[in-house]
């Protein structure tokens, strides 16, 4: 991708990760009684800090040059409880090439049909209202309604209304967007939303602008708080912002990271707040998505705590929402007549000519001349195919992937060409060929594509305000639950720590709540789980790892055995199996018992550590 397309604060959104926004040096958070924060305050000033967040209950401050214990020495004073690092959070999503041209019609989402929320009607009468904790929304995107929105500017970073770079845009409108026949359609169309601002303009904010921001959410009477960002290190303060919004019924969603890697972010890794990993249109996992393990405590004292790692997954990967006005860049495709969906690569412009195929444009090709080329994807690059067809007198560029799905890419940070090249998926190549003219056009647009698990988040908490605004009886804890309950299971059976519980689906949660009310049904809101109760109890033996199990409630006549979501046997349905573990040494594993064949009716999981 070139990077010269966004702006500065998106590049590093674009690559930042949990490990990536780590503590600043000398900014601290200091925690103090809310009737001596004056002292403090001016204690603070005294020894030469610069005060940044003044939040209920605790400031947050830069002591320049100073390490944490030299900042705990100096505030050592019995009105402040505590001193801790103040960590950077930045948004997290990765880029790809916007496609697509919602300027003239209403488009839908893929994660809104994999999640069944246009299957649900969103009650607006209800009182739901989404906390966004971003880099703000641009006012003049016209695919919101703009009466049900209000927000709140953090310290330094400017009006909420004024965005800083696409993201929080484009997370608004995944979750919110109005469904009025232009643009895209929202999880839950014009949902209230209360925006605040905490990216500054280098694109990240900190663990005490967080925190500010969960008791400003409060102050706005906000049900759910959004979070597509991220960074490492756990902070109390930021930990207890949260969990006091939970208490008071709240919902709190935050995005995994994007690394890949088993590293846990916050706030997403906080027990308050709902961890969220990615999903592509064909139900398989981001490969970017982070999944950290949900084993709290070593060795005996090892057990599984759900709410530290991935509990759900929505779509996330080239989703399609609401960008600051003329900041995306659109890609639209005909081919007689008939829309056939494409994707930018580079050179803005519009061409119509006759359609000439020209194989993987190796070489230049006098037949190309005055007319769009037709292009085979592989053996050189996408910049030389279209060089060669520009050099042909081609006026333009359709290059067809070799692989199922859209071609994404770009012609490279070195490119030379000037003619309107666009990807095409593998799937439409017959209709291409059998075609006899093209129109390509690459404009700027309202709406565009983004990557990432910050996509994924808004997904979710769109589709949780959704089904809450049909059961506003319930509580958010009781919505987090009937999402997992609901899921929709995927990769390895039963839970596991990539896609969680599953794709959430807005129809099923519905329908479960509807039936069962805001406690769950039998399966006592745990997620995928029948009847069947399961007990584990691990032992060594003569230098071997052994794992009793014993379980009720199975009604088919053998049961399938899951050890750390691997199926490892199909046994008689007579309650009672023993597993012997070969190798020595210790090591933790998880069993589940399913009735056979199946990956809903199972029991919970159940962990032995030797």
């Amino acid at each position: 991708m070139k990077l010269n397309k966004f702006t500065s604060a998106l590049m590093f959104a674009g690559i930042c990760a949990a490990a990536g926004a780590q503590a600043a040096d000398d900014r601290y958070i200091i925690q103090v009684d809310n009737n001596k924060k004056g002292v403090v305050k001016a204690l603070a000033k005294q020894l030469g800090a610069q005060l940044h967040v003044d939040g209920d209950g605790f400031i947050a401050a830069t002591f320049s040059g100073k390490d944490l214990s030299q900042v705990k020495g100096l505030l050592n004073n019995p009105h402040v409880k505590l001193v801790e690092q103040d960590f950077k959070r930045a948004p997290m999503a990765i880029y790809n090439d916007d496609a697509g041209d919602a300027m003239t019609q209403q488009l839908t989402p893929y994660a809104v049909y994999q999640s069944q929320a246009n299957q649900v009607t969103f009650n607006a009468n209800a009182g739901m209202k989404v906390c966004v904790i971003d880099s703000g929304l641009d006012s003049s995107n016209p695919d919101f309604i703009w009466g049900n929105i209000t927000g709140d500017n953090d310290s330094g970073t400017g009006n909420w209304y004024d965005h800083g770079g696409p993201h929080g845009t484009h997370v608004a409108g995944t979750i919110g967007a109005a469904d009025n026949n232009i643009g895209v359609v929202g999880m839950a169309p014009g949902v209230d939303m209360h925006i605040i601002k905490v990216f500054n303009a280098e694109g990240w904010g900190y663990s005490s602008d967080l925190a500010h921001a969960a008791n400003l959410c409060s102050q706005a009477g906000a049900n759910i708080i959004s979070m597509s960002l991220g960074g490492g290190g756990s902070n109390n303060t930021e930990s207890n912002a949260f969990a006091n919004f939970n208490a008071a019924g709240g919902l709190v969603i935050a995005a995994a990271g994007n690394d890949g890697n088993d590293v846990r972010s916050y706030p997403a890794g906080y027990p308050s707040v709902m961890m969220i990993g990615a999903n592509d249109a064909n139900n398989q996992i981001a490969d970017f998505s982070q999944f950290p393990s949900c084993a709290s405590g070593r060795g005996k004292n090892a057990t599984e705590d759900e709410t530290i790692c991935v509990e759900v997954t929505a779509g996330g990967v080239d989703t399609l929402s609401t960008y600051p006005a003329g900041m995306a860049t659109s890609a639209n495709l005909n081919v007689d007549g008939n829309v056939v969906a494409s994707s930018a690569m580079e050179n803005s412009g519009t061409v119509t000519g006759s359609l000439f195929f020209m194989g993987t444009a190796e070489a230049t090709d006098a037949g190309a001349n005055g007319k769009v080329c037709l292009i085979d994807r592989g053996n050189i690059s996408f910049h030389d195919k279209v060089a060669n067809c520009e050099a042909s007198g081609g006026i333009g560029a359709i290059i067809v992937n070799n692989e199922a799905g859209m071609l994404y890419g770009t012609l490279g940070d070195t490119n030379s060409t000037s003619i309107p090249a666009v990807g095409a998926a593998l799937e439409d190549r017959a209709t291409l060929m059998a075609a006899s003219t093209a129109t390509v056009n690459i404009g700027t647009s309202d709406y565009g594509f983004m990557s990432g698990t910050s996509m994924a988040t808004p997904a979710v908490s769109g589709v949780a305000a959704l089904v809450w605004s049909n059961h506003p009886e319930c509580t958010g804890q009781e919505i987090r639950a009937a999402l997992k309950a609901t899921a929709e299971d995927a990769g390895a059976a039963g839970k596991d720590v990539y896609f969680g519980y599953g794709i959430v689906k807005a129809a099923d949660a519905d329908a479960y709540l509807t039936a069962n009310g805001c406690s769950g049904g039998d399966n006592g809101g745990n997620p995928g789980e029948g009847s069947i109760s399961l007990s584990v109890s691990g032992y060594k033996q003569k230098g071997s790892n052994f794992a009793d199990l014993n379980w009720q409630g199975a009604s088919t006549s053998q049961v399938d055995i899951y050890r750390n979501g691997s199926n490892i046997v199909t046994t008689a349905n007579d309650n009672s199996y023993t597993d012997s573990i070969s190798g020595k040494g210790g090591g933790s594993y998880i069993y589940q018992v399913c009735e056979q064949g199946s990956t809903t009716v199972c029991s919970d999981t159940q962990t032995v550590v030797f």
